[in-house]
Parts: structure tokens; C-alpha cells; sequence
């Protein structure tokens, strides 16, 4: 291990963020960078368990934490970026909007606070771009055999990264203007800067990797027209069908989709162009966000740097608790109540409310009830919200933004034309090795799991790559 001891000595910390006055003024990221010598001194804690849940039961990447984390201390930064890279394709990536799951299994989180780890990650995949130690990833021969991936969401780049560095050839199609999907457009720029994405599209480039933006397939392209001209396809397409809200007003303008209104402001903020019907601003609006989580969250903080008068977040659970639930013990991932950094920043947070009804002045929204609820077991067994009576209340509401997670695929014509079979919940039906129905026809991410976190996706992309790659070397 680094430091024997070490975490008996250095208490957890992390460096924080920009000021709250400073951030809002601006889209860059709102995370300090530490500094080389406090990086060190966090990777001291790690006590290289002799079993690293955070390797094993946290990380669905299997980072070699303890590995890494010992060479940050002896400051063999080469030989922790080797090792960093072994199973993780984009460190930058999930360093910054991974909710590091490897901390919640930390076995010194039992009693104490965890590593720093996704920070320690961060400094380590940085320290090889400064340093110039990432470079392409070249085959060392080129293999005949071409692969179509679609969607260039983080599946679909690490697909693409895997299938190219066996040697074959690969083309990423991609409906928007620039590669990224969801990393570029659903992910404000607050917590990934794109400049990010651009510098490892252009490794990829380098790597051999061919991008064809602005082309969506069943428009632009036939699914028969990629049969004929490739040896696999690999379907990345994400599965971010958006969960409505049927209730009285839904019909009403000013009420749009939370990943709707996300991907306006990032497209901006790449300087694409965005017709006077697409464009949405939280300028001087009353803001109501319906839903608790990560998008509601980025939402919020979105709206308080477009200037909004006054932002409303609400959420049907219950608060959770302000440390780790009894419900979700170690290794588990701790079911409490998170702080984001656009909840330090404003607006009022609720919990245990639904919403009733949208209030409208003609055509557009400028209002809704809401009333609180409680949880308690319905007929079925299963906890069910019932609302609390006499606890109806109103705000104030130009523009609502709905942010109540994922519901499957969209449609897909590709999907459609090749009849792959899709499962239970909707989504693509595939085996262990990421084959679906169709032969040759493979597919990753979301399209098969439902949408899910960053790093979940990139680990399915990653192993999908490494089957197709062995399916063409047959």
C-alpha cells in the first residue's frame, strides 16, 4: 500500500468549487482542480484492501483503484495512467460526471469518509494529456473488415475505440451536427466542458475512426444500404424517450422536456444555429423543474445562469436520509440525500410533492398546483403516494421543465427494418456477447439496458467492441 497508516492521518478532502457568484456568470466548469501535492496526499488513504470492493462491486469499469492510487502516492504517474487505461477507455470523462460508484464501496468508508477516488482519476488522466502520453491507439495491422456504429454517445465511442484499436475499420453515424451525443448535448457544460469531447474525438480520428455527423438512419441512410457495405453494425442509438406528465394543462406552451431544454443551451454554447421555435430561456422566468435527479438537478443550474427569476425543483419521494440509508448497507450504493453543486448555487428544493395542474393565460403556462404526498404500502404491497389532504399549494410558473427520467426507445427504423426483437421492457434483446436477432447486428448502452449512467455505458461499449472484434476475426 502507499502510506500504511495513511488514512489514520489525512482526512478526506476534496477541493471544491468556483464561487457561487463567479460560476453563475459563466458556462465553465464549476469544479476546482487539486493540486498535484493534495492529490498525493488523498491517494494515502487508500489502505489496499486485501479484497477492493471498489474495484469489484462499486466500479461497473473494474478499475484498478488500489493499483493506481498507490503509484499517485509514489508519484509514478506513467505507471498509474497504464494501469487507469487498461479498463477505462475515457477516464476524462467519467472523472467528471461519474457519480463514482467506487466510493460507495470503499472499505474505509465503513467508518470513516472514502478515497477521493474519482478526483485522484481525474488528476491522473490529465496528468497524461499534459504530459503527452495519450496518443492514438493504433492497431499494429490493419484488419479487413468494416463496422458501422450508431449513435456517438459514450457506447458508441467506446465501441468505436475498441473495434479500432483490434485494427478494423470503423464509421460512427451520427443524426446531430458533432459527435458526443449525450456527452456533448444532455450534459451541461458547467460539469463537461466540450473541448474535452473534441480532444478525444480527435484521437479517435487519429486512431483511424471515421465520423459522419448529420446523418440519420431511415433518412439520410437505409439499413439495407449499411448491410450491404459492412461486416457488423453496432446499434448505440441510447434509449432517452422522455416520461410525460399527463395531467390537466399539459397542452399548455412554456412546458418543454428537460434533455429539450438542455440540449438548446449546449448548442448555443457550441455556436450551432437554433431557430426563434427551438429557443428556450429561463431569462427572467419562474422556473419550475419536476423531478429530483441529475437532470433536474443540471437544469437548475442551467436556469440560474440564463438569469431566472426564481427556480422550483420538486420531487415525488421522500427526502432521503443525510447519511447512508439502513436499506442500502455497505458495498451497496448508499441510498442519501445528494447536493449538487447547482443546488449550492439557488433556488428551493421540494420533497414528497406531486404535481396536480397546469395554470394557463391563453396558450402559455403560468402557473401550477402541486400537493404534498405520503408513502405508505397500496393494495399491491408496493409503497404507493397518496396526496396529504389540505396540502395544496400553488407557484408561480413560465416555464416548466419536466425532468422525470427515461421510458425506453424511440422509434427506430433501422430496428423496425431488420425486426430485431426487442425484451420485455421494450428495449433490444441481445446475448452475452452483444449479438441481437439480427446476424452481424449488434448493439450497447442504453438501447439494451435503458438509460443508465455515463460509465455504465462506456463499460458495455468497451466489452460489445471487444466481441465484435472477435466475431470478425472468426
Amino acid at each position: 500500500m502507499g502510506k500504511p497508516g495513511g488514512f489514520m492521518e489525512q482526512a478526506r478532502r476534496e477541493p471544491g468549487y468556483r464561487p457561487v457568484a463567479e460560476r453563475l456568470g459563466d458556462f465553465k466548469a464549476v469544479e476546482v482542480r487539486a493540486s498535484e501535492e493534495e492529490i498525493v496526499a488523498q491517494a494515502a488513504r487508500c489502505m489496499d484492501c486485501g479484497t477492493p470492493f471498489c474495484h469489484g462491486c462499486g466500479c461497473p469499469l473494474n478499475n484498478l483503484i488500489p493499483e493506481f492510487n498507490e503509484q499517485v502516492y509514489r508519484r509514478h504517474w506513467r505507471e498509474a495512467l497504464e494501469l487507469l487505461l487498461t479498463v477505462n477507455p475515457f477516464p476524462e470523462f467519467t472523472a467528471r460526471v461519474c457519480p463514482a460508484l467506487c466510493e460507495g464501496s470503499c472499505v474505509l468508508g465503513i467508518h470513516d469518509e472514502p478515497v477521493t477516488i474519482r478526483q485522484i482519476e481525474m488528476a491522473i488522466i490529465e496528468k497524461g494529456f499534459a504530459e503527452g502520453w495519450i496518443q492514438p491507439g493504433l492497431a499494429a495491422e490493419r484488419r479487413a473488415g468494416r463496422v458501422a456504429v450508431i449513435g456517438s454517445g459514450p457506447a458508441g465511442l467506446a465501441v468505436a475505440d475498441a473495434v479500432s484499436r483490434a485494427g478494423y475499420g470503423v464509421v460512427v453515424y451520427e443524426s446531430a451536427a458533432r459527435p458526443g451525443g449525450i456527452l456533448r448535448y444532455g450534459i451541461p457544460e458547467f460539469k463537461l466542458e466540450k473541448w474535452m469531447i473534441d480532444r478525444r474525438i480527435d484521437l479517435l480520428k487519429a486512431q483511424g475512426v471515421v465520423f459522419e455527423t448529420g446523418v440519420a438512419i431511415g433518412r439520410d441512410l437505409s439499413a439495407r444500404y449499411l448491410k450491404d457495405r459492412f461486416e457488423a453494425i453496432c446499434l448505440c442509438a441510447g434509449a432517452r424517450v422522455p416520461r410525460d406528465l399527463a395531467i390537466p394543462g399539459r397542452e399548455l406552451g412554456g412546458i418543454h422536456f428537460a434533455m429539450e431544454y438542455l440540449m438548446v443551451q449546449n448548442r448555443l454554447l457550441g455556436g450551432e444555429s437554433v431557430t426563434p421555435d427551438e429557443f428556450i430561456s429561463a431569462e427572467g422566468k419562474n422556473v419550475v423543474i419536476i423531478g429530483g435527479g441529475d437532470t433536474g438537478s443540471d437544469c437548475l443550474g442551467t436556469a440560474l445562469r440564463q438569469g431566472a427569476r426564481e427556480v422550483v425543483q420538486i420531487e415525488i419521494l421522500p427526502e432521503p436520509p443525510a447519511s447512508r440509508a439502513d436499506s442500502t448497507p455497505w458495498p451497496l450504493w448508499p441510498h442519501q440525500l445528494r447536493i449538487s453543486s447547482s443546488h449550492k448555487e439557488g433556488g428551493q428544493r421540494y420533497w414528497g410533492m406531486t404535481a396536480l395542474r397546469f395554470l394557463g393565460d391563453g396558450a402559455r403556462v403560468n402557473g401550477i398546483d402541486v400537493c404534498t404526498v405520503d408513502w405508505g404500502p397500496g393494495a399491491d404491497g408496493r409503497p404507493t403516494p397518496r396526496p396529504r389532504t389540505g396540502s395544496d399549494r400553488r407557484f408561480p410558473a413560465d416555464l416548466v421543465l419536466l425532468a422525470m427520467g427515461f421510458t425506453g426507445l424511440a422509434a427506430n427504423p433501422f430496428a423496425t427494418e431488420w425486426g430485431l426483437t426487442l425484451n420485455a421492457r421494450g428495449l433490444l434483446a441481445r446475448d452475452a456477447d452483444g449479438n441481437t436477432s439480427g446476424a452481424g447486428i449488434f448493439a450497447a448502452g442504453d438501447m439494451t439496458q435503458g438509460a443508465s449512467l455515463v460509465v455504465r455505458a462506456i463499460a458495455d461499449g468497451r466489452q460489445v467492441g471487444a466481441r465484435i472484434a472477435a466475431y470478425l476475426a472468426r
